[in-house]
C-alpha cells in the first residue's frame, strides 16, 4: 500500500467505526466485517471478497497504535487543506498548484511506500521538502534492495496428522525470478546499462515553486538501470509467475488456526533484496471420535447402567492403538477417565493425556424380564437423598 492510498482511504469507514474508537472497538468491528466477508461462507461473491480484503487492510493500519498515529496525522494535514492544489489559491498570484500525485511520482507510476510504515510519516515529509539526503537541490540517494512481498496459503490438514506431524508437498503459483536472466531483465549475453538520466541513483529532482521535488527516474522507472536488450523469456521484468512446488514439515500438535512460517520462501526481492515469507494457515479437519483442548485428546464413550453400577474393563481407542480404563463400581455419568501419554506430544517430548468422559446410556425401551429385575433393583435399593429439596417442595406445597 503507498502512502497515497494512506490519504484517499478511509479506514475507519471500512470498518464502520468512528475516529475515537477504542483499539477494542476497532477489533470487534474487524471481526464482524471479517466473519460476516470472508470468502468461505461467500464462495463465488467477488464484492464479499473485496470487502474482506479492505477491512484486512484497514486492521493492519488501525489495528497497530504507531501506524494509526501516522494515518491520522497524515490525513489531517492532507484534509486541513494545507496540500491541496492551489493551497494558496490556484491561478492567483503567489499561489502554488500542487496536486497528491505530485507529492508521490504518480506521474511515475508510484513512488510511494509499498508496504506498511516503510518509510514513515516524518521520512517521507523530509524526502519531499529538503531534495533528498544531500539537502535542498541535493542528490537523492539511490534506491537500495526492496524485499520481496510476502505470501500467505492455506492447507487443509487431518485431525491424526495435525496430532502426530507431517510433511506434505504444497503447490505455489506465484512471481518468481526469471530462469533465463536471472532476474536483471536483460537478454541473455547482455547486461543492464547504467541510466543515463539519474545516473544509476533512480530517482530525479525537480523544482516545483519554492521546493526541491524527488520523484522515480522516468527513464528508468526508477531502477537505475535500462535494459536495451529485453529477455525474451519475462519481456525485461526479470520475473515470471512459477509452478512451484515445497515441501511443508507440519510439527506434530499443530492447531487449528495456526500458521507456519517459512522464511525467504515468499515473493524474490527486487535489486537483489531478500525475499518474502511463505505463512501458511493451518486448518485441522474435524474428528469423527476425537476432539482437543490444548494437549489433551477428549473422547466420550457410552456405557451401560449395569456397567457404571458394577464397574467394568473399558476398551478404548487412541490414535495410535488402544487401551484399557477401569471403571469403577458405581461410576456416575459424566465421569472423566485420564489415560496419560496418549494426548498430543508437546516440543519438549511430554506427551498430554486421553481424557475420556463416560455417558450412562439409558435404554428407551426394556423387556419384560428386564422390568421385573429394575422393579426387583428399585425394591432393594435406598432412594436417593433428596431431603435438601424436599424442605423447598413443601414450602410452595
Amino acid at each position: 500500500m503507498s502512502s497515497k492510498d494512506w490519504i484517499e482511504k478511509d479506514f475507519y469507514a471500512v470498518l464502520g467505526v468512528d475516529k475515537a474508537a477504542s483499539a477494542d472497538d476497532v477489533k470487534k468491528a474487524y471481526r464482524k466485517v471479517a466473519r460476516d466477508s470472508h470468502p468461505d461462507h461467500n464462495p463465488g461473491d467477488p464484492k464479499a471478497e473485496e470487502r474482506f480484503k479492505a477491512a484486512s487492510e484497514a486492521y493492519a493500519v488501525l489495528g497497530d497504535d504507531a501506524k494509526r498515529r501516522e494515518y491520522d496525522e497524515l490525513r489531517s494535514l492532507f484534509g486541513s487543506g494545507a496540500f491541496r492544489r492551489g493551497a494558496r489559491g490556484a491561478g492567483q498570484p503567489g499561489g502554488v498548484p500542487f496536486d497528491v500525485s505530485d507529492l508521490f511520482g504518480g506521474a511515475a507510476g508510484g513512488g510511494g511506500d509499498r508496504r506498511f510504515g516503510g518509510a514513515g510519516f516524518q521520512d517521507l515529509f523530509s524526502s519531499i521538502f529538503s531534495g533528498g539526503a544531500g539537502g535542498p537541490g541535493g542528490p537523492s540517494p539511490a534506491r537500495g534492495p526492496a524485499r520481496g512481498r510476502d505470501v500467505e496459503a492455506e492447507v487443509a490438514l487431518d485431525f491424526g496428522d495435525a496430532v502426530r506431524g507431517v510433511t506434505l508437498p504444497l503447490t505455489l503459483r506465484a512471481p518468481g525470478v526469471c530462469d533465463t536472466c536471472h532476474g536483471n531483465g536483460a537478454k541473455p549475453g547482455t547486461s543492464p546499462r547504467t541510466c543515463q538520466v539519474c545516473h544509476g541513483a533512480g530517482v530525479t529532482n525537480r523544482n516545483q515553486g519554492s521546493f526541491s521535488f524527488s520523484e522515480p527516474c522516468r527513464n528508468c522507472q526508477g531502477v537505475g538501470t535500462v535494459v536495451e536488450e529485453k529477455c525474451p523469456e519475462c519481456q525485461g521484468t526479470g520475473g515470471v509467475t512459477k509452478t512451484r512446488t515445497l515441501n511443508v514439515r507440519f510439527p506434530a500438535g499443530v492447531a487449528d488456526g495456526q500458521k507456519i512460517r517459512l522464511a525467504g520462501r515468499g515473493e524474490p526481492g527486487a535489486r537483489g533484496g531478500s525475499a518474502g515469507d511463505l505463512f501458511v494457515h493451518v486448518k485441522v479437519r474435524p474428528d469423527e471420535l476425537f476432539g482437543r483442548t490444548g494437549d489433551d485428546l477428549t473422547l466420550t464413550v457410552p456405557v451401560t447402567f449395569a456397567e457404571a453400577v458394577l464397574g467394568t474393563d473399558l476398551r478404548v481407542p487412541t490414535l495410535d492403538g488402544t487401551v484399557t480404563l477401569r471403571v469403577p463400581p458405581g461410576t456416575p455419568s459424566g465421569r472423566i477417565l485420564r489415560a496419560r501419554g496418549k494426548g498430543v506430544v508437546r516440543r519438549d517430548g511430554q506427551a498430554g493425556d486421553l481424557l475420556v468422559t463416560l455417558d450412562v446410556v439409558v435404554p428407551a425401551k426394556v423387556s419384560d424380564e428386564a422390568r421385573a429385575a429394575l422393579e426387583s433393583f428399585a425394591a432393594q435399593t435406598p432412594p436417593a437423598a433428596r431431603e435438601h429439596l424436599e424442605a423447598r417442595v413443601r414450602r410452595f406445597s
